[in-house]
Parts: C-alpha cells; structure tokens; sequence
C-alpha cells in the first residue's frame, strides 16, 4: 500500500488527437489510440464534432452526390455538382440553398468530372475508372467524350471550341475605296460567345483593285446558338498561286465583322496589307472538339486538360487567354510514359507540375509555344490520385506557397519537392492501411483560417488535420469522423461553410 501510495499521478492536460502507428503500446500518453467524431478545441482540448444539417432548402434536395467543386462567380460562390445514379452522370449549379440549375448536363457513363472556372465560365471534363485485366483501376477520359463548357446561366453546357460549316463565300469589288491591287484569299472566322475562333472556312482567292473596296455576299453560317459574330480575314497578296487556297497566312481584317449568326452580307471594306497585323493561321490547327481528360488547370492564363482516353500521358495546353484554342501541334506537352495515366496538374510559383500515381513532373513557360517546354522529372517514385491535391477554401487551387498532396506514402506537404517525413507520419497506420486500388475516392480541402486540413478515406469517412500549433508531423493533431452515410465529397462555401457530398441514406 505504501507503494501505492507513493505513486505519483500522471497529469493529462494536452490531448494531440489519434496516434496511430506501429505497437498500440507505443502511443503516447496524450495521444488517443482510438477516438471517432471528436475535434480540437483550443491549443490541446477537444469535444465531440459538429453536427450535421441539410444544405439544401428545396423539395427535393440532391442525393447520390458524386463530386462538388466551388463554382466562383460575379454573383457569389457557388457550386458545380455531380450526381450518380449508377449508369449515368449529372451536372447540376447549385447557386444557393433554394436555387438549383439543372441538370446542365447529362452523360452515360461519366461517373466523376474535373472541373475549373475560368471568366465567369466553367469547364467540365468527364472521366471515369477503367480497371485493366488485373482489375486495377485506372482513371481516364470518359472514351469518344469532350471537354465541356458552362456559361453560369443555367443553359445547358456544350462542347467547348466547335465544329466549323462547309460553305462558299462570294467576293466582289465593292463601291470606291482602297486595296493592295492583286490576288488574296479571303475566308471567314466564327467566334462563340466564350471568345472561342473558329478555323478560318470557305476560303477563296479575289483580285482586288486599287481604287475599290471588297464587298462579301452568301457568307457561311454556323450552326449553334453559340456562335455570335463572324469575322472576315484575308492574306497579303499572293505573288505566285497555283490554284490551292490552303496554306497561306491569314490576317483578320480591321472592322470586317459581322455581329451576328445570320447575316450573309457584307459590304465595302477597305483595308490596305500593312493593315492585316492579327494573324489567323494558327487557328487551322486548333481542335473543334477537345477530348475529355482526368484533370484541368489554369496555368499562367492558359487551360491545361491532361489524361485523355487515347493519350493518357498527354497534356493539352490552351493559347494564353483562350482557354478552348489548343493547338494540335503546338499546344502538346508529353509525360514520359510509364503505363500509368495522368491524374493531376497545378500550378505553383510559376512552374506547372504534372503528377501520375508514383510520379511527378514539371515544365516551365519559356515565352515561346507549350510544344518547346523542357520536362523535368521531379520525384519518380512519389504522386498523387486523381483528387490527391487539397483545393483552398472556397477557391481551389494552392496555398501561397505549397501544397497538399496525397501519395502512397502519406500526406505530404510540397513546394517543389516533398517535404519528409510526411504530415500523415503519426497516423501511418491507417494511411497504409487505405486501399490503393481506391485512392481515388482521396479528396483533401484546406482551410488556413482555421489551420486545418481535411482528406476523405478510401473507406469514405473523413479524417481532418488541426495544425494550430504548427505544421509538421509531430505538431499536427488528427481526428478521424465518421457518419451514417458514405461520404464521397469535400467542399468549403463562403470561406467557411463545410459542405459534404454523400450518398442517399
């Protein structure tokens, strides 16, 4: 009894969340071994979590959410949203609790979506998993699907870029004026009402007269509500022709400009060869449609869509402020093949980086087309799954100045490299004992408000990080949460109100 009573109590006035890694009997005394549903509170105290309400304030409220991304726009923050019925896809805008858009689209098969806001718009890629004769997954673009594009109105989405007309278009001299007297050839650009320009169509050569201007007739009309304006474009005078119209460099031609999709006329434009100074030839090489793809980013005012069906190890890059201009030449730029599709890119600190399962790449602007960026290989072991890079807030993207980023290996953080050990180190338990073959279910939100990181598990339950008293391995506290539904999606609305997406209960 002495000996008891010589024991000396052991104080616990700081718990440091869920430990768990290797022996049970190695946590320590102010870890928990095993804890649910609990969160910080203060620098070391924690109380049962928040509950959970419904968001939606409608009749029928969205159920079997597959997928939400923050949708930004001139009105406030918004959310795109996917839904799952099992066969097929569907896209819905939530503008608020009581306004639904939708569904703005709608596709067999798509069973996950990338997503990113560009000008007010939004771009949607479906994808979905393709498991190959082992049954490992894979995720790629949904097969002979596209990029999509959402003005925000509630209308449905189309195709971005678009398919151009055949058609003619008639050239005479016109009332007096001024032209470079000789042959040029003339043909006709459309443009959406996204600012997409068409390949310049109907092209045709006319010998233009000094004292005269050029009058156009049976101008070609585009077929889509999308189309808003033409625009005629001519090439200086061609010397030596041989009858073949392709091929020449094509200027758009000051103020010849149809603001509408239906007149077929247009007269009396004068314009002289030292007028011509916008090229347009480099829109014959541009896709009209663009295939789907795994991932899409913005980086330095250029769209970057990567894991296409066909060419998985393919990025496609977007002329600077054109996000649905992607040249089919010059806007390439390959990941080294490894029999592993792409699943991610992002930007940060002017240099985009590329991510497969267990690698990571980068490329540089040089000032010149994307096709002329070097690769450099960054880390090949280590990447992340198709969700595997924390969005901020409600705006997506990165931190100021690093990453989070889901890999094989844990949590890591990344700011250029991967920072060792991984954040995840003190619950590496439960990281390794995730399912690989799911990691695409891994979705990570970052709030530098509240200092907290959240990631859903491949079992679908969400484990979230405090990193208040600092961000490292050892200071960082976890907190594993669980429902009574499946949680498949994390957003964060109006800085922050946390959203789940789940599965009808």
């Amino acid at each position: 009894m002495a000996g008891i009573r010589d024991h000396s109590p052991i104080t616990l006035d700081k718990f440091n969340g869920l430990y768990d890694r290797g022996d049970r009997e190695d946590v320590p005394l102010d870890h928990f071994g095993d804890c649910d549903n609990l969160q910080s509170v203060g620098d070391y105290g924690f109380s049962s979590r928040d509950g959970v309400g419904i968001s939606q304030n409608v009749i029928a409220p969205l159920t079997n959410i597959k997928r939400i991304y923050n949708y930004p726009t001139d009105d406030g923050n918004t959310l795109i949203i996917l839904t799952w019925d099992g066969t097929t896809g569907n896209v819905y805008h939530v503008v608020n609790a009581t306004t639904v858009f939708g569904p703005v689209l709608t596709i067999a098969g798509m069973e996950d979506i990338a997503f990113v806001p560009i000008a007010g718009r939004g771009y949607i890629s479906p994808f979905k998993t393709y498991p190959d004769v082992n049954n490992l997954n894979f995720e790629k673009g949904l097969e002979n699907e596209f990029l999509y594009v959402y003005l925000g109105d509630g209308t449905a989405a189309r195709k971005a870029a678009g398919a151009t007309p055949a058609g003619t278009i008639t050239i005479a001299n016109g009332i007096a004026g001024h032209t470079d007297p000789g042959l040029h050839i003339f043909g006709v650009v459309g443009e959406t009402d996204t600012g997409y320009l068409s390949p310049p169509v109907a092209l045709d050569d006319f010998t233009t007269v000094a004292a005269l201007s050029v009058s156009f007739s049976t101008v070609p009309v585009f077929v889509g509500a999308q189309w808003v304006r033409r625009h005629i474009v001519a090439s200086k005078v061609v010397v030596s022709f041989n009858g073949d119209v392709s091929g020449y460099q094509l200027f758009f031609i000051p103020g010849a400009i149809i603001n509408d999709n239906v007149t077929t006329t247009l007269s009396n434009i004068s314009f002289f060869d030292a007028d011509l100074l916008d090229d347009a030839s480099h829109l014959s090489d541009n896709f009209s449609e663009i295939a789907a793809g795994t991932c899409l980013c913005v980086y330095k005012d250029r769209l970057v869509l990567g894991g296409e069906f066909d060419n998985p190890s393919v990025y496609r890059v977007s002329a600077i402020g054109e996000p649905e201009a992607i040249s089919q030449i010059d806007g390439v730029l390959s990941f080294p093949k490894d029999g592993n599709p792409i699943t991610q890119c992002q930007a940060l600190r002017d240099v985009l980086y590329g991510f497969k399962r267990t690698k990571t790449g980068a490329w540089v602007d040089n000032g010149d087309e994307p096709s002329t960026w070097q690769y450099q290989a960054v880390d090949e072991t280590m990447g992340c799954p198709v969700h595997g890079i924390a969005t901020v807030l409600d705006s997506g993207g990165s931190a100021s100045d690093f990453l989070f980023i889901a890999t094989y290996k844990g949590l890591c953080l990344f700011n250029g490299r991967y920072v060792l050990p991984e954040l995840s180190m003190k619950i590496q338990g439960r990281w390794m004992g995730m399912d690989r073959n799911e990691f695409r279910k891994i979705q990570m939100l970052h709030d530098p408000i509240k200092q907290r990181i959240y990631y859903i598990t491949t079992d679908r339950e969400i484990m979230y990080g405090d990193y208040l008293n600092g961000l490292d391995p050892k200071s960082i506290k976890w907190w594993p949460w669980s429902f009574i539904f499946f949680v498949n999606t994390i957003a964060m609305k109006d800085i922050d109100d946390f959203i789940i997406g789940a599965d009808q209960v």
